[in-house]
């Protein structure tokens, strides 16, 4: 990306927390990106190769989607989120996050990092729902995704301020002598921010490398004191949306990102260069690759949903409008569910999806995790399995099979 290097200066602190050698006066260069309105783009034939081919995936993963299928797109939206988190170094095991979303829900706690885990699901749902929906996308936008993923971290004092000091990344946590990378100087943040919006809402550029161009930018000003890399994944998905690619779907690009994390960062210190077509190659096949995922993973719950179907019809034979048939459709969009969200997912009345709930547990659909009738959740059997397996990247064998 082109743009400049500027020399400053950390000043002296004597009378700082940092060990004495992190006191002293240093020099550092903070580089200060060209806008996106004024980037002379060209890609070479396997660039533009790429780009097809993951705008084709998209179109396929999203080419089935009806509203019944709802509850899939949560799916691959919540599993988006975990993998964003996981690519910052937030992770808990797809059990162990699935039941702090269900105390979180039971209006119970959770740990601080499945907080943040649950807090970027939020604001994941924010940006793809609300932000992607607005007629133009603005700093005021940004500023609402990233309130909503950090107001509940440790660093909430920071949710949504936009920064007014010098960050850095890499080095130590005193001055950015040695940094890895040294984002633009705070003067500069604002115009860079308005410029990015204007990127978000021009429509001129295929959706993918107005994606990643978006991405890779806004993780260039890095704007935020924390959360930026979150934040700027998220705004993927708002591209994506906002130009009708991926109005159901959103592929999970953080699974593919996360994976490969290294080459992940050394393609965005790429862009900082004069690598601006490779980040756009690599970042179209990281698209390609998750879609091609995200597809086969759709038609395994898919078949899952039907195997519970059969369950279900084995076990009980419930009147075509029961409930139960109503808990099946929704609780791929809820892993382990609570008896409150079931009512309010499925719009039934308490005691319809209490008989609900009794005949899928009687049907081995459901497994209740506690003993307690206070604050009880179930396991919607075989639905984790599968969402590790997603998250971590490996196509399913039903799915596989299905699709060839």
């Amino acid at each position: 990306m082109p743009g400049r290097y500027i020399q400053l200066t950390w000043p002296h602190e004597p009378e700082a927390y940092p060990p004495p050698k992190h006191r002293k006066a240093c020099r550092y260069n903070a580089f200060v990106p060209d806008g996106l309105a004024t980037l002379s783009l060209s890609l070479d034939a396997d660039v533009a190769g790429a780009v097809s081919e993951a705008e084709r995936y998209i179109h396929a993963l999203n080419a089935e989607a009806h509203p019944a299928l709802a509850p899939l797109a949560r799916l691959l939206l919540r599993t988006e989120s975990i993998a964003s988190s996981k690519v910052e170094g937030l992770q808990l095991g797809v059990r162990e996050l699935a039941r702090a979303e269900a105390r979180v829900e039971t209006r119970g706690t959770a740990s601080p990092i499945a907080t943040e885990i649950l807090a970027n699901i939020d604001a994941m749902e924010l940006a793809v729902q609300h932000a992607a929906s607005t007629e133009r996308f603005g700093i005021t936008d940004i500023v609402a995704i990233h309130s909503r993923l950090t107001e509940r971290s440790v660093n909430r004092e920071s949710a949504g301020r936009i920064r007014t000091q010098q960050n850095w990344i890499g080095g130590n946590d005193y001055n950015p002598r040695g940094a890895d990378f040294v984002p633009p100087p705070p003067a500069d943040v604002n115009g860079l921010l308005a410029d990015l919006c204007d990127a978000v809402n021009d429509d001129r550029l295929p959706p993918v490398v107005q994606a990643a161009l978006v991405h890779a930018q806004f993780e260039t000003i890095h704007p935020f004191a924390d959360g930026n890399g979150r934040t700027g994944r998220a705004l993927i998905h708002v591209v994506l949306r906002r130009r009708g690619i991926a109005p159901a779907y959103v592929p999970p690009i953080s699974v593919v990102l996360a994976a490969a994390r290294d080459r992940y960062i050394d393609g965005l210190m790429g862009f900082r260069g004069d690598r601006v077509s490779e980040w756009i190659g690599q970042f179209a096949e990281s698209v390609a690759r998750s879609a091609h995922l995200a597809r086969h993973y759709l038609v395994a719950v898919q078949a899952l949903t039907t195997r519970w179907r059969g369950q279900l019809s084995a076990a009980a034979a419930p009147r075509s409008d029961a409930a139960a048939w109503a808990l099946i459709d929704i609780l791929p969009a809820h892993p382990l569910i609570t008896a409150p969200v079931a009512a309010t997912a499925t719009g039934r009345a308490k005691a319809a999806v209490h008989q609900a709930l009794i005949e899928l547990i009687d049907a081995g659909v459901l497994i209740p995790l506690s003993q307690s009738r206070r604050n009880q959740s179930w396991e919607a059997v075989g639905l984790l399995d599968l969402l590790a397996g997603l998250e971590s990247g490996r196509l399913p064998e039903i799915g596989a099979r299905a699709l060839g």
